[in-house]
């Protein structure tokens, strides 16, 4: 070997008897030998051979950051190898290759600095943990860091084992987004000294006692077995996914293998103005309820093109994700947007320079190009005036707008005159139009406004309803008269409780 030379080698994740021969060898012919810890059960044995060595232990009093100390290790063993003469050699807990960071440092490093690096083997915690948990990995199997877990890493068909466990707080920060997914009562298995005689332990717990447990340490793991219980998995996508195509497949429900894109339009329009009702009525466990109908309506939609081999929903995914990091180069990108006006306009450049790549003309667009057909007439209204404004196509104040009303409103009332239906049809869509237009200048939105209206008159009349049981008398059974006395009752018994 040449002067400049590192070796790495796994100590294991146990006592000596678990050293390979190979490894042991290394170790009584080292002449510059580094440990990244001396918190390992092997370092015993070292200091009953007499085998001396160099630990990096204080490193990590330095630093703030695991990040941090893994990369003074890094430079201080490349700085080493430059000046020492002869082969340095760096031992890991388990396996150089497994959750260990400085060796992946060394790997980016040593090439550009001129250093030999040769990687040895050793046994993982993994070997440990597939024993002692007794799981065969073919089954399926992930290793996560706890000190780096998200709730996107889960799956709960797959064993899970989650290293990196130093602390109480890491596994407290374990537990909680474990609790994203599943039950606090969920049975885990927690780890300590895994295959060290005399030091391992074992504890099955329920997932909100990981916390409560004792010995967190640098050999300690957490493995969340696999599990198709149904209060798990219906919290993935994934499950939702493959019952959309179970219901569309030749052994699910009859109704759902005949929808089409144009028989599910309307039930589509119908869930998105469930979900605004819930908006309105602030009510959370109702929003999520009209959410997930919404969801599906998605789901079924990109599930038919997967049926006729268009696309499938990740592919819509896909598609929005990239948009998302696109029109947002403030967050992903090198702009910047200092407030939402910022934003929006580097989401309408960014639109604009979408369609110039897909050969639109920008300069044969019309300015009110891009409002969908089917909006809600009052909602189109509303996107249709603004955009003309947004050119100086506009009033200048509130009062010429209601003159205009006005104009509308005198038109309407000679076309009613004038006993003219498709004409009374059409001053009375200019008279609505004019008071979008109104509504646009006093700032509330049209929509909103006519949703105030619509649950304050339905508030009112089911008062109405109610007097009329408590006096044993049913709606039919009433006149106008009685009906308008409880009306003016209703607006000021409930005048502090529309919202």
């Amino acid at each position: 070997m040449g002067s400049k030379q590192i070796t790495v080698i796994g100590l294991g994740s146990g006592d000596a008897e678990q050293l390979t021969l190979g490894i042991w060898r290394r170790l009584q012919a080292a002449r510059h030998l580094f440990l990244r810890t001396d918190k390992h059960p092997v370092v015993d044995w070292l200091n009953e051979q007499g085998i001396s060595y160099t630990s990096f232990d204080n490193v990590y009093e330095r630093h703030s950051t695991f990040e941090a100390v893994y990369e003074a290790i890094a430079d201080e063993l490349v700085r080493q190898a430059a000046e020492l003469d002869g082969e340095l050699l760096y031992a890991v807990p388990g396996h150089p290759m497994v959750a260990e960071r400085t060796v992946q440092l060394l790997k980016e490093m040593c090439p550009q600095e001129g250093i030999g690096l040769t990687i040895l083997g050793g046994e993982s915690f993994l070997e440990q943990a597939f024993l002692r948990f007794g799981f065969d990995p073919v089954e399926g199997f992930q290793l996560l860091d706890g000190s780096m877990l998200d709730r996107q890493s889960l799956n709960p068909r797959l064993h899970t084992v989650i290293t990196q466990v130093y602390d109480t707080f890491t596994a407290s920060d374990v537990k909680l987004t474990l609790m994203d997914l599943y039950p606090d009562d969920f049975e885990v298995v927690v780890g300590h000294q895994l295959g060290v005689t005399g030091e391992e332990r074992i504890e099955r717990v329920p997932l909100y006692e990981v916390d409560r447990i004792q010995g967190y340490g640098n050999l300690s793991l957490v493995w969340v077995p696999k599990t198709d219980r149904e209060d798990v998995t219906n919290r993935t996508f994934a499950r939702l996914h493959e019952i959309v195509q179970i219901l569309r497949s030749p052994e699910g429900c009859p109704w759902d293998r005949e929808q089409t894109h144009a028989s599910l339009r309307k039930n589509l329009i119908e869930e998105a103005y469930e979900v605004i009702e819930t908006i309105e009525e602030d009510d959370p466990d109702h929003m999520r309820e009209e959410l997930g109908d919404l969801l599906l309506q998605v789901m079924l939609h990109a599930q038919i093109e997967d049926d006729e081999g268009g696309f499938n929903v990740f592919d819509v995914i896909a598609e929005l994700n990239e948009k998302l990091l696109r029109r947002h180069p403030h967050v992903f990108g090198e702009k910047s947007a200092e407030n939402a006006d910022e934003a929006l306009e580097n989401w309408q450049e960014i639109k604009q320079e979408e369609k110039r790549k897909k050969g639109i003309d920008l300069e044969e667009q019309s300015v009110l190009d891009g409002i969908p057909r089917e909006l809600p007439g009052l909602m189109r209204a509303w996107k249709l005036q603004k955009k003309a404004a947004s050119v100086g196509f506009d009033w200048n104040k509130a009062d010429e707008v209601w003159a205009t009303v006005e104009q509308e409103l005198a038109e309407l009332k000679e076309a009613m005159a004038a006993g003219d239906a498709e004409n009374q049809k059409e001053e009375l869509g200019d008279v609505l139009f004019s008071m979008v237009n109104l509504a646009r200048f006093l700032k509330a939105d049209p929509e909103e406004a006519l949703s105030l209206t619509n649950r304050k008159f339905l508030q009112r009349f089911q008062y109405i309803e109610r007097q009329l049981r408590l006096k044993g008398k049913q709606i039919a059974q009433t006149d106008l008269l009685e009906m308008e006395s409880l009306w003016q009752e209703a607006k000021k018994v409930l005048k502090n409780d529309i919202s």
